[in-house]
């Protein structure tokens, strides 16, 4: 199963960069290259232990849906996303909330996902969603990262405050 990692360096502090992260609002945001919104669930304000919201997106040309529950939460200092329906056979998004010691924070998305589909939906991960998922998180993370001002660089992408690491394929 193909799994990643990305680290993005935040000028806020832990529990600001958590709540930013869990608000339905700043994500839909994050994510309007893909006309991403919350069609159900729940669409507004911050989410929750136990709460699920539905967002609807366009990629590669194709309309999706993504149903997400919020599986674990240790405010503020890591909680979880899981698919419950949608267009992965897995989606598990574990974000991690870090003081770097500065003021700021780091966050630490790891996510492990795979396509249904056996043998053709492992080929379209290979060949193209391993390359376009940490694409997707980095470029969320910096519009987060911006929604508090100075971002903090040291991408080796080039990438302002985002860098990324395989943690397997």
């Amino acid at each position: 199963m193909p799994n990643f990692e990305v680290v993005t360096a935040v000028a806020a502090p832990p529990d600001q960069v958590f709540a930013v992260c869990l608000d339905v609002q700043a994500h839909t945001r994050s994510m309007a290259s893909s006309s991403e919104r919350a069609v159900d669930g729940t669409i507004r304000g911050e989410l929750s232990l136990g709460d699920t919201v539905t967002f609807q997106a366009r990629h590669f040309g194709l309309t999706w849906r993504l149903k997400a529950r919020i599986t674990s939460y240790d405010r503020p200092r890591r909680f979880v996303d899981e698919q419950e329906s949608g267009p992965f056979k897995r989606w598990h998004h574990a974000h991690h909330f870090e003081p770097d010691g500065a003021g700021g924070t780091l966050m630490r998305d790891v996510i492990d996902f795979a396509s249904p589909l056996g043998p053709l939906g492992r080929a379209v991960d290979r060949i193209l969603l391993s390359r376009y998922m940490p694409h997707l998180i980095r470029s969320r993370n910096a519009y987060l990262a911006g929604t508090f001002g100075d971002r903090r660089t040291g991408a080796a992408d080039g990438e302002a405050g985002a860098t990324d690491g395989e943690a397997g394929s």
